[in-house]
């Protein structure tokens, strides 16, 4: 099948079209001194559907949404959503800075309707070195998702914003008929005891609540939410739900302050000028930061184990932490876990019907940068080595957007930042600053002050 060659060549072109990705989309849309298309291999915009749970809202301000951050002016904000669709006074009158989550998804979709630089269906396959342009190769999908052509595009620079892919722990993932990442292997899933990632949750409750038993595995916002809504529905029919975290305790999201300004430039620029261990260290001990479970959560789930233990009666639940998961099997209908207790040294056998993994995402393979070589930088661990300017090429036109968390620290997975960020991106592909650079905001001091 022979691939058209492009004669346009484009100032930037996106790849992937989650919340950083579309927000980079929406602030380059009023530039008319930029030319800039994106791609994504969906067929329209949708955030976390699998976990898209009655009442649950963000765990981040209004503030934080594709824009604002940049440029509070934007048509493209959360508040000019609200106000087009006739919710800015509820809004208001309810007083809570955290959007529904269920509204964000819908905020996003109502943006990339109104966006006509987004072309859907196409999944990028290559990016190749073209003397002072990269070659973007796609393949254009039909609504099934086999490949009917392919395109190529022709730009100065790209964005890569490829998001994350759900994670299963080894022995999960081989149980559930996944690789690591979530895909689905060839055998899929044993229906008799099913195994899955939170991501795909809701689409498949049912099937959960009809197992007998759930076990959900994970310590984070995800897993004490999938945690409450399964008991919430399972206790009035006898099904038992579980918990296990390897965390020592259900800790809480820090949310504080001054601990708040670690999602500042100045903190990204001490993040990024450490060595490599030392940023590994740092991030393994921070996940507080952006993956704890919010304190009022924390406080619902005890007010339900309090309800369903009145008169005495026995809780259908335990809870286990400083527990990991370091075997799964199957035996009949039931699922096997070999558990290990860090403190203790104990372990122990744990019969379940059903496991939900809320075990995270891992950002996703960059395979498509493979035509460039060396020629992109890697750290000594095989990932992308992002530069403090979000570049990972020495002449400064791959863009990486989201998945710099082992570079740049907590910023990067943080909606807030999201517009900075991309300010800085369209600041390198036109050489000025269509929105300005808060380049300090934090009180504190990261590092030591320099000598005067």
């Amino acid at each position: 099948m022979s691939i058209p060659a492009p004669q346009h060549v484009h100032d930037l072109v996106g790849i992937g079209l989650g919340p950083f990705g579309l927000g980079l989309a929406a602030l380059a849309d009023p530039l008319d001194d930029l030319d800039a298309v994106f791609v994504d291999q969906a067929g329209g915009f949708s955030w976390h559907p699998g976990m898209m749970l009655e009442g649950t809202t963000l765990q981040v301000p209004f503030l934080a949404d594709l824009v604002t951050m940049a440029d509070p002016t934007s048509p493209y904000s959360f508040l000019a959503f609200l106000k087009a669709t006739g919710r800015l006074y509820s809004f208001y009158i309810r007083e809570s800075f955290a959007p529904l989550r269920s509204e964000y998804d819908a905020y996003c979709r109502w943006v990339a309707e109104r966006l006509e630089s987004l072309r859907w269906r196409r999944r990028a396959l290559a990016i190749e070195e073209e003397g002072d342009h990269l070659l973007v190769t796609l393949a254009v999908l039909d609504a099934q998702g086999a490949t009917t052509r392919f395109e190529q595009l022709r730009t100065r620079h790209v964005a890569l914003c490829l998001g994350t892919a759900p994670h299963l722990p080894p022995a999960l993932a081989a149980l559930a008929g996944a690789d690591e990442d979530g895909a689905d292997g060839a055998d899929g899933a044993d229906a008799s005891a099913p195994v899955l990632h939170s991501a795909d949750y809701l689409e498949r409750k049912q099937e959960l609540l009809e197992a007998g038993s759930v076990t959900v595995v994970g310590s984070g916002q995800s897993a004490a939410e999938v945690y409450r809504d399964l008991l919430t529905a399972a206790a009035p029919r006898g099904t038992r739900v579980d918990w296990v975290t390897r965390s020592e305790r259900f800790f809480p999201m820090e949310y504080t302050k001054l601990t708040l300004e670690m999602t500042s430039p100045e903190y990204t620029d001490l993040h990024r000028a450490l060595p490599e261990d030392v940023r590994d260290r740092l991030s393994r001990t921070q996940r507080a930061l952006h993956k704890g479970i919010s304190a009022d959560l924390i406080d619902e789930i005890h007010e339900l184990l309090y309800g369903l233990t009145a008169g005495g009666r026995e809780l259908p639940s335990r809870l286990l932490t400083a527990t990991a998961v370091t075997g799964a099997r199957t035996d009949g209908d039931e699922i096997v876990l070999d558990l290990a207790h860090s403190l203790t040294g104990e372990t122990a056998e744990h019969r379940t019907g059903a496991v939900v993994a809320a075990t995270g995402y891992r950002p996703r393979d960059a395979d498509l940068l493979a035509p460039l070589g060396d020629r992109v930088r890697r750290d000594a661990s095989g990932r992308l080595d992002v530069a403090r300017d979000y570049t990972v090429d020495e002449p400064g036109r791959l863009h990486v957007l989201g998945t710099e968390e082992h570079t740049h620290g907590v910023t990067a997975p943080d909606l807030g930042f999201g517009a900075w960020r991309a300010s800085v991106v369209l600041a390198a592909v036109l050489g000025r600053e269509p929105y300005p650079i808060e380049r300090a905001i934090a009180f504190q001091t990261f590092g030591l002050p320099a000598a005067h």
